[in-house]
């Protein structure tokens, strides 16, 4: 059997505030700058999936993309798009919200709702410029 590799791509608008409750506010501002705003700023994050597995003789498919599209919506769309993210959503609750942690929280929850293997990597762009990938490491 061929093993292949699938991306979904999904797309979300979150607003948070890097901000460490470890750090004095002063620490916090150098070292977050503008991002420790008290009220937080936006982005439109791009999040993709890719799962990895054996393609199946009969489907043709590693996994039926509606249902990775379901897991996705699920585990965390429907907790962070349109939220800010250091208030609104428990699994990032006590997380410093950076593009890193995004990788690694987005990881635990959609593991949790996949077949064991099957997850290979989680990236998210906050910008254009900017993202994190996580493999489970």
């Amino acid at each position: 059997m061929a093993t292949a590799y699938i991306i979904r791509r999904a797309v979300f608008s979150a607003a948070h505030r890097l901000h460490s409750e470890q750090l004095s506010d002063e620490q916090n501002r150098e070292l977050y700058g503008k991002c420790d705003n008290p009220y937080g700023h936006g982005h439109n994050y791009t999040l993709e999936v890719t799962v990895q597995g054996e393609i199946n003789p009969t489907t043709g498919m590693i996994i039926n993309l509606a249902d990775l599209k379901a897991i996705i919506e699920q585990q965390l769309l429907k907790h962070m798009d349109h939220r800010h993210l250091n208030h609104e959503v428990p699994f990032l609750k006590d997380v410093v919200p950076t593009t890193e942690n995004l990788a690694v929280a987005c990881w635990q929850q959609l593991q949790a709702a996949m077949p064991a293997g099957l997850l290979y990597e989680v990236k998210i762009y906050e910008t254009e410029n900017n993202y994190a990938v996580y493999r489970g490491e």
